[in-house]
């Protein structure tokens, strides 16, 4: 794909995406529910021991056993997953919402690292980097031709060490060199405002153990700011998941107590659950209860949820919830559709097994799997129309997927669409300017929040003309 369509992300340095995780880490993984198959472990003995005495070199055992498990788990499906030391370290940084790094959030842009957000307080806040700031180089790579994870990873390292960036500000036609040093960096995953008097809006950019704590805390701020709130918009869009408490947290902040918001259902009988809208089941420790704290009046605000397709797993448990009980107005695209639960069981010290244990269902009994949450009101991403959202890859996208039901369309017909969508999307920059990334989230050029705030003053919205529900996609082998 051509480096002028990448379409820019909303990534935090550090960042796992794409898991609804339960953290129930423990030192051994469960008991065979069936006796091990014998003449298969002998046959996977036999290969070890043939790879350590015929191979051309020497091969590292461990390495050869962690691949061997790490290979086994993969052909499950595309979230589960075998950490070894160093993934098991991110994935706890990702989930706890820290990292060491500069402390910014970054999309690309053309081939570059754009500056989304410098996290306030942050090392690259203070050296004075911008929003719209784009990243060359990095310390002696050129940045161009680099993923953005591969420019994640050479931005973080160990505390108090050095990185240098060369910055291009494209206000001021100039590049010119930065040095960071990095320091733990809290990410910051609920950002809020006061759009204009009587309307708030507030993003949960993901689901982590802060998340909560800091959606409470940026609504009683709104509450002081606006004590007769009129509406509020609670933006989801290209929010991955997370943590399953805090999306019951988080929908029990609107819902009535004690209703449902999500239930599980998997082979093991703890897998067979159901959550409701009480802190017993969104409580993971002792200790306050933020949501106790919000204003009585969030219960009845009239409430809009933005979503599009990179809404995923935790942000799509909040949406359907909302949706099944007619809490809130849905509106803004078809989520990704990840409907499983994935729970992390620790094998030992500083190695886990992130697995797929159960998939969800909405309160009305929906299981999203492949097909996503399906908003009651349809936007396109810009008054012009959908830019780049046929281009975006979904869980039925994704090798592996497990499936929904009966109900099925080819995948291949998918994959045929997005690959004449690009073609289209070339063909025209070719013709003209190359496409402008699209406006921040949250301002005063973001389409679907102005019809967002439409629907709340019962004001005339521009609804997708294009957009249509796409079925559940079958499991492809």
């Amino acid at each position: 794909m051509s480096s002028k369509l990448k379409v820019a992300g909303w990534v935090a340095l550090g960042a796992v995406a794409g898991a609804l995780t339960t953290m129930q880490l423990q030192a051994n993984a469960r008991s065979s529910l069936s006796p091990l198959p014998l003449d298969e472990m002998q046959q996977l003995a036999a290969v070890f021991g043939l790879i350590k005495s015929d191979y051309v070199e020497p091969v590292d055992e461990k390495k050869l056993i962690n691949d061997a498990i790490a290979g086994m788990v993969s052909g499950l499906d595309p979230h589960s997953q075998f950490f070894d030391k160093k993934t098991f370290k991110e994935f706890r940084e990702g989930t706890t919402g820290k990292f060491v790094g500069v402390g910014i959030e970054i999309g690309m842009e053309d081939g570059l690292v754009k500056v989304v957000s410098p996290i306030e307080g942050s090392p690259a806040f203070r050296a004075g980097l911008k929003s719209g700031d784009l990243i060359t180089r990095i310390d002696d790579s050129a940045v161009r031709g680099l993923t953005l994870d591969q420019a994640v990873k050479k931005m973080r390292g160990e505390p108090a060490t050095k990185v240098s960036l060369s910055i291009y500000r494209k206000a001021e036609n100039r590049t010119f060199p930065v040095t960071i040093v990095r320091e733990e960096i809290k990410v910051q995953s609920v950002r809020a405002k006061v759009i204009e008097p009587g309307y708030a809006w507030i993003r949960v950019s993901q689901f982590q153990d802060r998340t909560v704590d800091d959606f409470a805390k940026k609504l009683e701020e709104i509450y002081k700011q606006e004590p007769q709130l009129k509406g509020l918009v609670l933006d989801l869009r290209n929010d991955p998941g997370g943590l399953l408490d805090g999306a019951i947290a988080i929908s029990a902040a609107f819902l009535p107590k004690n209703v449902e918001v999500v239930s599980t259902k998997g082979q093991l009988a703890d897998q067979q659950a159901t959550y409701r809208a009480t802190p017993d089941d969104y409580r993971r420790r002792s200790g306050d209860d933020p949501i106790k704290r919000l204003p009585a009046a969030l219960k009845n605000v009239p409430l809009v949820v933005l979503v599009n397709e990179g809404s995923a797993s935790a942000s799509e448990i909040v949406a359907g919830a909302l949706q099944d009980h007619k809490r809130a107005t849905i509106m803004g695209a078809q989520t990704f559709g990840k409907g499983s639960v994935q729970t992390v069981r620790q094998l030992g010290p500083e190695s886990a097994l992130k697995i797929t244990t159960a998939r969800y269902y909405t309160p009305s009994g929906r299981s999203i799997q492949a097909k996503g949450i399906v908003p009651d009101v349809m936007l396109d991403e810009t008054a012009e129309g959908n830019v780049f959202a046929a281009l975006r890859t979904r869980e039925a996208d994704l090798e592996k997927h497990l499936n929904n039901g009966p109900e099925a369309e080819d995948n291949e017909a998918r994959a045929k669409a997005r690959e004449e969508a690009r073609q289209k999307l070339e063909a025209e920059m070719a013709k003209r300017e190359p496409l402008k990334p699209l406006p921040e989230f949250g301002s005063s050029e973001d389409f679907p929040l102005v019809q967002a705030l439409n629907q709340l003053k019962g004001q005339p919205v521009i609804a997708s003309k294009t957009a249509v529900e796409r079925k559940a996609e079958a499991k492809t082998q």
